[in-house]
Formats: C-alpha cells, sequence, structure tokens
C-alpha cells in the first residue's frame, strides 16, 4: 500500500498509543509533521492472528512485539525515576525472532538522521531515556536499529511514500518507540501499589506483577540480575503498521528470569550515563562488570546467567565460574574450557569435554551486553535453576521450562 506524508498525519497514532502526560518534554509539533502515515488503518487483522506473509500493512514474521526497559542501577542511567529504554523488538509469533535482516539499511549517526529529519525533540527524549550504560548512546541505537528495526516488514523502505529521504523508517522506528515508552511508566506504576527501590527491602514476583497487571491490564515480564529487578519486556500484538498502527497489549507469553520472592529493587546510584545529545558518540568509562564497549569480544571469560552462570563442564550452577578461551572473532568462535572443547550435542545440550566436537558460536551486543549465541539465537532454556551444588544442563532454543541468556564477562 502507498504511504503518503499528511500534516499531523500521526495524530491517530498518538492516540491509539495512549495518554503521553507522563514524560516531559512531549512530542513537538515538528515530531508529528515529520511522522508517516501509512494509509493502512487499524481495522485489518491483528499480527500473529494468522500465518499471512507480512506486508506494508500486516507486520509478520515478527508480530510479537517486545517494549522493553531497564533498571539500571550502578552505574545508573536514565532518571531516578524511570526505567529507561532497552528496545522494541519483533519477535516471531512462536517466540523465536529475526535479527539484522537488512544491512544496506543498517544507518549510523542515529542523532543526526533525527535532527535532519525534523524528530529533535525525540532525540532529546532519547538522550534522557535510551541511554547506555557506557555512555555509547549513538552505537545503542544502532545496534538496536539494525538488529531489530530493520526486521519489520511494515517498515520497508517500499512502503514509504515516494520520495521519502533516506532513513525515514528508522525515524519512524525511534519516534514510535519513544511514543509507547511514553504510554509505560513502570516506575509510576509499582510506586502507585507501594513499590519503590529501596537498598534493603525485598518482595515476591506476585507482587510485583500483580502491582503492573493492575495497572496496565496485562501481565509484563521481568528479568533480573541475580536478585535484582533489571529488565521488563510489555508485549504486543500490532493492528496495521508500525508507522502509525495500534499497540494491542496482551500478557507475557512466557516468564522472565526473576525467581518467585526475594527480590530487590535497588536506588539507582553511581555515575549517571546520559550520553550527549546532537548525534555525538560519549566514550564514558563504566564501572560495573559489564563486557565493556558493545562488540568487544574478549579471550578469556566467565559466562554468566541471572544467577551463577557455566562450569567448566558447561552446566549451569551457582559455584564458582569456570574460566572459557575464546578463539575467534564475535561473529564466529570456538569455547574451550579446563575439560575440553565446547559444542551443542545431538541433543541440543550445551557440553564441554574431551568428546565434544566444537561448535562455532557468535555474540550479540544487547545494551552493553554480549550475550552467547548459537545458530544466531540467544536463547538458552533449563530443566529447573540451580541451587547450592545442584547444577542444571541447558540447551539451545526455548523447549525446556526454565529460560535464560548467558552473557559473556571477561575474565
Amino acid at each position: 500500500m502507498v504511504a503518503s506524508l499528511v500534516v499531523l498525519g500521526s495524530l491517530a497514532a498518538l492516540v491509539s498509543a495512549g495518554p503521553l502526560s507522563l514524560y516531559s518534554p512531549a512530542l513537538g509539533p515538528m515530531d508529528i509533521f515529520k511522522r508517516v502515515n501509512s494509509g493502512c488503518g487499524t481495522s485489518g487483522a491483528e499480527s500473529c492472528s494468522n500465518s499471512d506473509d507480512g506486508t506494508c500493512c500486516f507486520e509478520a514474521p515478527g508480530g510479537l512485539l517486545l517494549q522493553t526497559q531497564f533498571w539500571d542501577t550502578d552505574p545508573s542511567t536514565g532518571p531516578s525515576d524511570s526505567w529507561t529504554i532497552h528496545g522494541l523488538w519483533p519477535d516471531n509469533c512462536d517466540g523465536t525472532f529475526e535479527s539484522s535482516c537488512d544491512s544496506s539499511r543498517a544507518y549510523t549517526g542515529i542523532g543526526d538522521l533525527l535532527t535532519a529529519q525534523g524528530a529533535s525533540d525525540t532525540l532529546d527524549f532519547m538522550n534522557q531515556y535510551w541511554v547506555d550504560i557506557n555512555g555509547q548512546n549513538e552505537q545503542f541505537w544502532e545496534h538496536e536499529w539494525s538488529k531489530h528495526g530493520t526486521c519489520y516488514s511494515t517498515l520497508e523502505t517500499s512502503c514509504l511514500p515516494s520520495g521519502s529521504p533516506k532513513g525515514a523508517e528508522a525515524v519512524a522506528f525511534f519516534q514510535q518507540v519513544v511514543t509507547l515508552f511514553k504510554t509505560l511508566p513502570t516506575y509510576q506504576w509499582l510506586a502507585k501499589a507501594g513499590i519503590t527501590p529501596d537498598s534493603s527491602k525485598t518482595f515476591t514476583l506476585s507482587e510485583i506483577t500483580s502491582a503492573l497487571k493492575s495497572a496496565a491490564g496485562v501481565t509484563p515480564a521481568l528479568d533480573c540480575d541475580g536478585k535484582n529487578l533489571n529488565q521488563i519486556s510489555w508485549y504486543f500484538h500490532l493492528k496495521g503498521s508500525l508507522l502509525d498502527g495500534k499497540f494491542v497489549p496482551i500478557d507475557a507469553p512466557k516468564a522472565g528470569s526473576c525467581a518467585s520472592s526475594g527480590l530487590k529493587y535497588p536506588p539507582k546510584s553511581g555515575s549517571s550515563s546520559g550520553g550527549s545529545s546532537g548525534g555525538s558518540t560519549t566514550t564514558t568509562s563504566s564501572g560495573s562488570s559489564s563486557t565493556g564497549n558493545p562488540g568487544s569480544l574478549p579471550s578469556k571469560a566467565t559466562l554468566h546467567a541471572s544467577t551463577g552462570g557455566l562450569l567448566s563442564a558447561g552446566t549451569w550452577s551457582t559455584q564458582t565460574l569456570a574460566t572459557y578461551t575464546i578463539s575467534g572473532s564475535s561473529s564466529s568462535f570456538t569455547l574451550k574450557t579446563s575439560k575440553g572443547s565446547c559444542g551443542v550435542v545431538s541433543s541440543g545440550q550445551f557440553e564441554c569435554g574431551s568428546g565434544v566436537s566444537a561448535t562455532t558460536f557468535s555474540a550479540v551486543t544487547s545494551g552493553s551486553s554480549l550475550l552467547l549465541a548459537s545458530g544466531g539465537s540467544t536463547k538458552w532454556s533449563s530443566d529447573g535453576t540451580p541451587s547450592g551444588t545442584t547444577q542444571e544442563a541447558i540447551f539451545t532454543g526455548s523447549g525446556h521450562g526454565t529460560s535464560l541468556t548467558l552473557s559473556i564477562v571477561s575474565a
């Protein structure tokens, strides 16, 4: 369907997205003026409601949208009374996902792109609320666009009006992410239920999810770093185009990595990584135990899960983690421990040992973390969560009961 540029053409999208008054500044006139009207409307089929191929007006295969938010505490990012944006991801309806779908549109200089196309208010908001823990905002935005934004069928360049400037679909993506984020004030919803950051108080998962469902009408997925709240994922289907369609909230199809009790919601502390304005890249260093600049691959590393990490045989444990030797580049490398080479065996299990054939892995940047991927997917799962001396085997994909990701941390 041919789209058209119209003055104030995105007002329908703003209304469908919900109230924006909880954040300031609001979207400015130039942001609205430059938005694209897809002409699709919102009366068509909801994404994930059928197996049709993706079009300019039907999002597929990535019709399961996740608006992910960070709670970074040391160093802190963003305001002390707000979660921050991680991204908007188009997962496939079965929970798998495509990534980095069009290298020809892996735009750089996102700040300059937004400014040039009249979205400076969006950029100002992003410099407050869409910030990297290492201060590398531009790299973070470039990553989120190239990995996730290029995979939306409704953001193909063929869906834009004739004569649209280069990168117009990326500008629309960032505007829509900001607009959607403004309707999801996680901090305020928790605070309304008496759940606020505290250095000593603990909460149950049920307390947190019940408070959020009471406010939003749906249950999100919560991920933790150990016992600390770290990330939340709000799930949606989409009616129409991402350019100006309607986000339909749904319950998270699966739980996150947080335990059922003893959860901590620590106050933000340390140096804030607010980043820079105007599209320049900041090189502020982090004092945290993160993996360093996105994309860097250490030669020696430990593999961390939300609780504990991997031992030398490749099992998941809360005991002292093994050191893994990494040989290769971020796009293709092998792993080895004191037990031997590491690989994925026929059952999909990750193992390390003298009789294991080495598998090629890759590293995927997620915010400020570097995640271990097998076959391009960062999804791993297990039959349970380890505790004490108990160890759990891990498998590729999400076919087992407990889902996890593995962060590569320099040793």
